[in-house]
């Protein structure tokens, strides 16, 4: 799982985050100890990752969990959605979205911007920017959020 993180950061952020960040030695173990965390801590019981694979090889991953603020509109945070850009277009984005958010539940997400592809995705299963941006480690961010969805 770190290092599709690393691999996807590399080839997303590239232009965006220094390559000092992207290319840092400790990079891989940093993201490594994150995924250890994330998944055996205690503290983040209420998350839900996936991956998805092809070949027997990972090619994404998603993580979504509790939101951070509170009094926020949203049952859920995504966090992280990854896919390799060879992959992108297969379906694993859509499949992993759908594996660590309820359909029923409302979410929010941040995503770079510029990041046109990654928004345009979201935009497709039911996000809208609500206005909100932030910089965050150097990368403007805005807010998409998608509220409680019906099946007709």
């Amino acid at each position: 799982m770190a290092r599709v993180n690393v691999r996807c950061w590399q080839e997303t952020y590239r232009g965006l985050v220094s390559d000092a960040v992207l290319d840092a030695p400790g990079f891989l173990a940093a993201r490594e100890r994150f995924w250890t965390a994330a998944l055996t801590d205690e503290r983040y019981r209420e998350n839900r990752s996936a991956v998805a694979e092809r070949d027997g090889e990972l090619v994404g991953i998603a993580m979504s969990g509790p939101p951070l603020d509170a009094g926020v509109a949203w049952a859920r945070q995504l966090y992280v959605l990854y896919v390799h850009a060879a992959d992108h277009g297969t379906g694993a984005g859509p499949a992993l979205l759908d594996a660590v958010v309820d359909p029923a539940e409302s979410v929010a997400l941040w995503v770079a911007d510029p990041n046109p592809r990654a928004q345009a995705f979201y935009r497709k299963h039911g996000f809208v920017a609500d206005g909100t941006a932030q910089v965050e480690g150097g990368v403007r961010e805005i807010r998409m959020v998608r509220g409680v969805r019906t099946t007709r």
